[in-house]
């Protein structure tokens, strides 16, 4: 019997499990209590159901219809239901369930409007923002947000700069969004501490990459006492012309700046013919990843000043 008194035949049970069955299919094998009881099971069906270890709680709104290990789609869809009606997955994890690889988070970030009760518990974070908007949520799928909004808001919420970087990089790399939706989705963050150096990233993204990256370099140059580098130097190769990015060419010196475009299959190959060309030629070379400007410029100069001192080059006393 329900809470009601009223008793299911238990052919009506198997038709509501079977539609619960059905919803869970596709939502990574979990359903909402809402679900469950919007679909006819009663209160008591379904803590027999538990009390049975047929089926498995997910957190407080949520039940699993097996035992076994929790599938990531399940877990998203949990963390959801969490929140609430509006609640969308958003940062870091709605990048994941856009099908962002390489990439793991501690926990299911969800987002809900004012008035809504944030809530923590174990690899659960729901929380308020006062940048939730319906505009933002993708239609099909996961309640989440849009990817070029979520990997924006990821890169707000990132423990470091090196992991904001990172959070804006990937999705364009991985072709799940294009610099340019990043960036007009960074037109929404009017005040941020990360608001120079994300703009900065989309920047290196969309375009410009070998010129603010050059004029970048030799700006560093300059504050660190080292030697301003050429740049655009022309060297001829096998197949032509070629040019190098930064070169000191007194101490055989080479460094490589390389964007995102390095890492796109139809320049690995020019790329190794291009540095192996330099290297037969006696040089040095590194290479300069333009998140390593951004976030580990120390690191990298300090590098460019060992070259630089193996190439002769030494600081006036």
């Amino acid at each position: 019997m329900d809470d009601q008194g009223t008793r299911h035949s238990a052919t009506d049970r198997r038709r509501i499990i079977d539609e619960l069955t059905a919803t869970a299919a596709q939502q990574g094998g979990v359903v909402s209590r809402a679900q469950a009881y919007a679909a006819g099971l009663t209160r008591g069906e379904l803590r027999a159901q538990l009390r049975a270890r047929r089926w498995q709680r997910v957190w407080s709104r949520s039940i699993c219809l097996h035992t076994g290990p929790l599938a990531t789609r399940g877990a998203q869809w949990a963390a959801v239901f969490e929140g609430g009606d509006r609640a969308m997955l958003d940062g870091e994890s709605s990048l994941i369930a856009s099908g962002l690889e390489h990439y793991r988070s501690e926990a299911w970030r969800v987002s809900v409007p004012r008035g809504v009760k944030p809530l923590r518990g174990a690899g659960l974070d729901v929380r308020r923002t006062r940048r939730w908007s319906a505009e933002d949520r993708v239609a099909t799928g996961v309640p989440r947000t849009r990817v070029p909004v979520a990997a924006v808001r990821a890169a707000t919420w990132a423990r470091s700069d090196k992991q904001a970087a990172l959070l804006l990089t990937l999705p364009v790399q991985q072709g799940l969004t294009t610099a340019a939706d990043v960036g007009r989705a960074l037109l929404a963050v009017r005040r941020d501490r990360r608001r120079e150096l994300m703009h900065a990233v989309v920047t290196d993204l969309v375009g410009g990459v070998r010129s603010l990256g050059e004029l970048d370099v030799a700006r560093q140059c300059r504050r660190r006492g080292l030697p301003v580098p050429d740049r655009q130097v022309v060297r001829r190769g096998k197949d032509g012309r070629y040019y190098l990015d930064v070169c000191w060419d007194d101490f055989h010196l080479v460094v490589e700046i390389d964007g995102i475009h390095h890492t796109w299959a139809s320049s690995v190959v020019p790329d190794a013919l291009r540095q192996n060309e330099i290297a037969l030629g006696r040089s040095t070379v590194l290479r300069l990843p333009l998140l390593g400007l951004r976030v580990a410029a120390d690191d990298f100069f300090a590098q460019v000043e060992r070259g630089l001192r193996a190439g002769g080059w030494g600081r006036a006393a």
